[in-house]
């Protein structure tokens, strides 16, 4: 596997050639980390943590906060951010090749990765639904416990001079009916 990783790591070459240093720009300083390494030993991660950092040291650089020509200002950081965008793309398209070389050579391995994914999920949605019950059973709690407090006024009898009269009459079993 470490033989195919190539251009990953120190001493091998990088899938396509970059320049890695300063931001890129006349007037952007670059970090003094970046400007000393030396161009053939560069990998991606290293062209990636270069542009990144090329990207904050134009955000952060006193040319910038002290430039007047906000056109250059903005074509600088753009340059900057496209180069790091570049960059983030070719380490992207890296790993899928890896992801690609390992599915065909080693496919049983990619499939319990899928299922090892997919267990997880389920997991994670089997806890939400748990949650979501909880919160449903509290809900619905909360509504019988409102719907109680509303039924026991209506059991006291109503205000007025024929409550006692209502509430005798409520207690006496129904008339009898008369057969026709």
């Amino acid at each position: 596997m470490a033989s195919s990783m190539s251009g990953m790591f120190p001493g091998q070459q990088p899938p396509a050639p970059h320049p890695v240093g300063g931001p890129g720009g006349p007037g952007q300083p670059g970090f003094a980390g970046t400007a000393g390494r030396a161009q053939g030993n560069t990998t991606l991660v290293d062209e990636l943590e270069a542009s990144f950092e090329a990207c904050f040291a134009s955000l952060v650089s006193q040319d910038y906060v002290n430039g007047t020509d906000q056109e250059e200002i903005r074509t600088g950081v753009d340059q900057c951010v496209q180069k790091f965008l570049d960059v983030a793309r070719q380490t992207e398209c890296f790993f899928l090749q890896k992801r690609l070389l390992l599915s065909m050579q080693k496919p049983e391995q990619v499939v319990k990765e899928d299922v090892s994914e997919l267990r997880n999920e389920l997991q994670r949605k089997e806890l939400l639904v748990q949650k979501h019950l909880a919160k449903l059973h509290h809900w619905q709690q909360v509504l019988e416990d409102v719907s109680l407090q509303q039924r026991k006024p209506s059991d006291l009898p109503p205000p007025g001079p024929l409550a006692f009269l209502e509430q005798a009459s409520a207690s006496l079993p129904p008339a009898p009916l008369k057969p026709n």
